[in-house]
Order: structure tokens, then sequence, then C-alpha cells
């Protein structure tokens, strides 16, 4: 059992990167970006390619969120000088990745198993310098040695760069172009007549989204070992069920909180996942129905507890308001009953 929940939290901590990304899109700038789906393979296809071609395994993550930038720009590009529907263009940019993946690998999957990765650097690293060793006789002493993880360097290095990039993005929607893009998605009108370049500013957002899909879909690729063309079916709605459990439990009240609830929900969402499949009459095959009855949940709950809420406050009103004319009744009896003694 730890053992399943430490990997879903280790993979929960990297898809939350690309969590972010969707968050950025779909309630930053409310744009509907099915791009997702295309550069997340981008990002993996990219680093794993040049992986296997001897470059460094940090600079290729590097490139492979550039590459995400680039596509995410392009389908800014579609919607605003194209005229084209900002759906539409997405679903025309995540098709024309297939393609564009399928030519940067040059086959369908590419293998990394026995080639240095980032992660494999950082097991190294962790095991050199005995960290793993210390935490492992750590817990082991306190009576959790039973199921210990390979290494903890992943997931330590993982949550900080996975906040590293919260933080940066906190940062930059609170900087005059970060504030002019959150405009642009709450009222495109109203930013405009400032004299804001809106398309300008939507190819950005759209850039920034798809570089942080890329980038977690090359970190990914290589905790996996293999980058495969169809990666990504699906990753639009797991970053979508991350980003509404993350809101539903953990509130939207500030930016700060917002980024913090998606990776929460991203971590949630993974061990919800791992721990359904580990139901018997359940497979692998099931993951998908798992994710959709999950953001089923996710986006029927809130309503349903709100209209609960709202039930009880209007009974609670109900009951205030015959209690005063309950006292106004009363009132009146006793002050005609002091009349008529009088």
């Amino acid at each position: 059992m730890f053992t399943a929940i430490f990997g879903s939290f280790e993979a929960g901590i990297i898809y939350a990167i690309m969590a972010l990304g969707v968050y950025l899109s779909f309630r930053i700038l409310d744009f509907p970006d099915l791009t997702v789906d295309g550069s997340f393979v981008t990002g993996g296809a990219v680093a794993s390619v040049m992986i296997m071609g001897g470059v460094n395994p940090y600079l290729a993550t590097m490139s492979a969120l550039f590459a995400g930038f680039l596509a995410g720009c392009m389908t800014g590009l579609l919607h605003t000088f194209g005229k084209i529907n900002n759906l539409l263009s997405g679903i025309l940019m995540m098709i024309a990745l297939y393609s564009i993946n399928l030519r940067i690998m040059g086959r369908p999957n590419i293998s990394m198993l026995n080639t240095e990765t980032a992660f494999s650097k950082i097991q190294d690293l962790f095991e050199k310098t005995g960290i793993d060793a210390s935490l492992n006789k750590l817990l082991t002493m306190i009576g959790l040695g039973d199921s210990l993880p390979e290494t903890w360097g992943i997931l330590i290095i993982m949550i900080l760069v996975t906040f590293v990039i919260k933080f940066l993005t906190d940062w930059f929607l609170q900087t005059e172009v970060g504030l002019a893009i959150r405009a642009t998605g709450d009222n495109n009108r109203m930013i405009r007549s400032f004299s804001a370049n809106t398309n300008l500013l939507t190819v950005l957002g759209l850039g920034i989204s798809n570089a942080l899909v890329a980038f977690s879909g090359a970190l990914i690729a290589q905790q996996g070992g293999f980058s495969d063309v169809g990666m990504g079916i699906g990753m639009i709605v797991i970053g979508l069920a991350s980003v509404i459990i993350g809101e539903a439990l953990f509130g939207t009240k500030t930016i700060v909180r917002t980024t913090f609830a998606v990776i929460g929900g991203s971590i949630i969402y993974r061990i919800v996942v791992s721990l359904a499949l580990r139901i018997e009459f359940l497979d692998p095959g099931d993951m998908k129905l798992i994710t959709a009855l999950i953001v089923i949940i996710a986006l029927t709950m809130p309503k349903i507890l709100e209209q609960s809420k709202e039930k009880k406050r209007k009974a609670r009103k109900k009951a205030e308001m015959l209690n005063i004319i309950k006292a106004a009744e009363r009132s009146g009896e006793n002050h005609a009953a002091i009349k008529s003694d009088s």
C-alpha cells in the first residue's frame, strides 16, 4: 500500500506541472486548449530523441519546454491571427502535433531504458551522498521499513521543481503582463479598450501553458523510461480533473491558493486512481473510466453541497421568521391583557 501511494504521489507531483499549464489556459485565459494532448507528447518526444542522441538530459528537458512553448504559440496564432474558433484551433494543433511527434521520434515509441536520464542522474547523486540510505534507516527505526522506495531523490527534487514553478507562476500572474493576461481571460473587450494587445497576450499565455505541459511530458517520459506517440491521449481530462478536484477541496480565493490547490488536486487524483485500480473487478484498462467518474463527481459534488447549504440556510431563515412572528404575537397578547386589566 505504501509503495503504491508513494508512486502515485511521485507521479502526481510531476503531473502537477501539466495541471498548472492547463490551469493557465482554462482558468486564466478562459481558453479550452486541446493542444495539451499533443504538446505533452511533444515534450516527451523531444527529450527522448535528444537524450538518445547523447545530449545532456537537463538540456534535453529544457528543450522540450521550448518546443511546447512553440506549439502553444502556434495555437494562439491560429486563433488570433487566423480567426479560427478557440476550440477548433486547439483541435487542429493537436492533430498536427500527432504527425509532428511521429516525425520527431521517427517511430511510434522510443525506449530510454539503460540510458542516462535526468532522473537516473538524481538517483545516482542521492545514492552516492548517502541521502537514500539515511532516510531509509530513519524510516526503519520508526517501523516503516517494510516497503521502502528505490530512491527518494526523484520525489524530493520534483517537489522542489514543482513548487519553484508554482511560485514563478504566482509571481508572473501578479506582474503587469500577468495581470493583463488575467484581464484578457476575464474581459477581452475591457482590456482591449486600454490599448492592450490581447492577441499577443493570448499567444503568450498559451505558449507558457503548453511549455509547462511539454516540460511535464519530458519528465514523465524519463520517469517511465520511454516516450510514446499515444502517451498524451486524455491528458487534457487529467489536467482538468486535477484543477477541478483541487479547487473543490482547497478553494480559489487567491492565485497563490489556487495554484497550490491545482498541485494538491493532481496528487489526490493520482492517489485515488491508484487505490481504485486495487479493487478486484477493475483493471488498468478502466483508468479512463475512473478518470471520467472522478471528474463527474468533482463537478457535481460542489453543486450538490451548495444546494444542501442553501436549503439549510432557507430553513434557518424561515425558522427565525417564525420565531419573530410568534414573539410578536405573544407581545401583542401581553399588551392586550395589560390593557384589559387596566
